[in-house]
């Protein structure tokens, strides 16, 4: 599968583009990027053309890995699913419920391929935990995610900064709490210090599950842990953060794989859009102070 990169930050360099260009199966043809030169430097490291436009990339690929802000993500989908081109997209797909609506009807319609890249979905830890948990009668679950972007490669990000850890990290809780306990139904939300948030969330089973997410909190705070709960006892993930490029690798061969069979893919788009629209209602339950529907 051909692929080309849209996107030219850190994530876009270290995890996509050195994903792709190290892949048994999987060819990086180019790099595209609002800033030309930028994008012609990226091309450069991995001795591929960077791109001026973007549809010049779109007629010489298959698929498009795209690692750049949701709200410009979103649209660059929509354009890449019309020309035919399998998605694999970065999270949140948008940073509402109307434009993931468009990504995913843009996507249906063209018959295309889809992958959200959730990064704890693509590692091996995950997919036994999920299993061990779809065994059990679960009674609720928690995640608790605290971090902090200073110093880090992420901390001058202008959407991080306006959405916080929320829109951010909340992605990924819900990505493994999700699968594992069912379709989320309502939220309540509480605000803590700086980006801090909680989370009650309730479950299409009855059940419910709980979730902090912070990117502001003191270094020696940090850390991450996940658990469902029920009649086999607690369940705890703790997953990787060291390994991006490896998770990646394994979400690009699901998706080819997806698009060889024409089968939908657990963290495909419409799995994407359902995500934002639970980050959405917790946007809404912040600041309405009342538990949220969230939008079917």
């Amino acid at each position: 599968m051909r692929f080309g990169v849209l996107g030219t930050g850190h994530w876009a360099q270290a995890v996509h583009a050195t994903a792709l260009a190290d892949h048994p199966s999987a060819e990086l043809v180019g790099v595209w990027g609002r800033d030309v030169a930028k994008a012609k430097a990226l091309g450069a490291q991995f001795e591929v053309p960077g791109y001026a436009d973007v549809d010049e990339l779109l007629a010489d690929v298959d698929a498009v890995a795209i690692a750049l802000p949701p709200d410009v993500q979103a649209p660059l989908a929509v354009r890449a699913a019309e020309a035919g081109r399998h998605l694999l997209l970065e999270k949140p797909i948008a940073l509402d419920v109307a434009g993931a609506d468009r990504v995913v009807a843009a996507a249906r319609s063209a018959g295309v391929a889809s992958v959200v890249f959730f990064t704890f979905r693509f590692q091996a830890q995950t997919s036994t935990w999920l299993t061990q948990a779809a065994r059990t009668e679960p009674a609720g679950g928690a995640g608790s995610w605290l971090s902090s972007l200073a110093g880090t490669p992420f901390a001058a990000s202008p959407w991080r900064q306006e959405r916080g850890a929320l829109w951010d990290i909340g992605p990924h809780a819900l990505s493994v709490l999700v699968p594992a306990l069912g379709p989320v139904t309502a939220v309540q939300a509480g605000a803590g210090l700086r980006d801090t948030v909680h989370l009650v969330l309730t479950h299409e089973s009855g059940v419910a599950s709980t979730v902090t997410l912070s990117h502001t909190v003191a270094p020696l705070s940090t850390g991450i842990e996940f658990y469902v709960h029920g009649d086999a006892g607690r369940l705890v993930l703790l997953p990787d953060t060291d390994a991006p490029v490896d998770a990646f690798r394994v979400a690009v061969d699901e998706l080819s794989a997806a698009a060889l069979t024409g089968g939908a893919h657990p963290c495909d788009v419409a799995f994407g859009r359902d995500v934002v629209a639970v980050l959405a209602a917790a946007d809404r339950a912040l600041t309405t102070g009342c538990r949220e529907p969230v939008a079917g």
